[in-house]
């Protein structure tokens, strides 16, 4: 289990550039900061933008506080100095762009990648993957591109247990921010889980379970919580609304009623 979500992420600088990892489409990259930590560092200049990492910090910080396992977020200070050592111009001008707070997860050494097909899962675990992954509307969890990857509890004794499975990158959940004069429209739209890389995983008992119990955690205090820790300057980028307080308020105010709804319960 993960620790629950919190109202501000921790702030960190780069300090060193590592590598890219060139199987993301918005290219993201390994980066060193000086709390001694290494990320996988998602870029504000990247052609996703910044809701992208809005995304990210709210469907992460729910999934946390619902129990299941996501890399812990960081704010992370980059220099576009950085740059001037990276020999891929590709790379450089993505730096060039990002100067100020990207966003950084916990790298997980030695983690591999979910194949449903070498891997197991747990009914009732596939099923709170399913309700969370609906609920924040994640059409990227399929089995051609998971999103899930299998670490070991005991690094680097694989053979103590079987593997942990995290849920990774949520930066297209929530597609409804996109366009929020029509976000009210679609409150209750359906989840077409049918793609689902987890779906062969679980039960309507198990998928029955998972709505009762994780309906219930998800109140209003706790999405505030985690829609306060999105960084301001991200969401001052939105000009359909007046204010940043006004903004975060929407987030909280669709999922709830994305919540009440219950018509995309898979």
């Amino acid at each position: 289990m993960t620790a629950g979500p919190v109202a501000t992420l921790r702030r960190v600088t780069a300090t060193r550039y590592v590598t890219p990892l060139r199987e993301g489409g918005s290219l993201p990259g390994i980066v060193e900061a000086d709390d001694l930590g290494t990320y996988v560092v998602k870029f504000t200049g990247a052609g996703q933008g910044v809701k992208a990492l809005v995304a990210e910090v709210v469907a992460g910080g729910l999934g946390r506080a619902l129990g299941l396992r996501v890399p812990d977020l960081v704010v992370v200070d980059l220099d576009p100095v950085v740059a001037r050592s990276e020999p891929d111009w590709e790379v450089q001008e993505l730096l060039a762009r990002s100067g100020g707070p990207n966003l950084g997860l916990d790298f997980l050494p030695g983690a591999i990648g979910f194949d449903p097909v070498a891997h197991r899962v747990e009914p009732d675990e596939a099923a709170r993957v399913l309700w969370f992954d609906a609920l924040v509307e994640n059409v990227d969890r399929t089995w051609r591109n998971p999103n899930l990857l299998r670490w070991p509890t005991f690094f680097p004794r694989r053979s103590a247990r079987h593997s942990d499975l995290w849920c990774i990158d949520h930066g297209a959940c929530l597609y409804f921010h996109h366009s929020w004069a029509r976000a009210a429209g679609v409150v209750g739209r359906a989840y077409d889980a049918s793609d689902h890389v987890l779906l062969p995983f679980t039960t309507a008992g198990a998928r029955a379970a998972a709505d009762a119990a994780l309906g219930e955690l998800v109140t209003r205090p706790l999405l505030e919580t985690v829609v306060a820790a999105v960084p301001a300057e991200w969401l001052a980028e939105d000009t359909f609304f007046a204010s940043v307080g006004e903004a975060r308020e929407a987030y909280v105010a669709h999922l709830l009623a994305r919540l009440a709804e219950r018509t995309w319960v898979p």
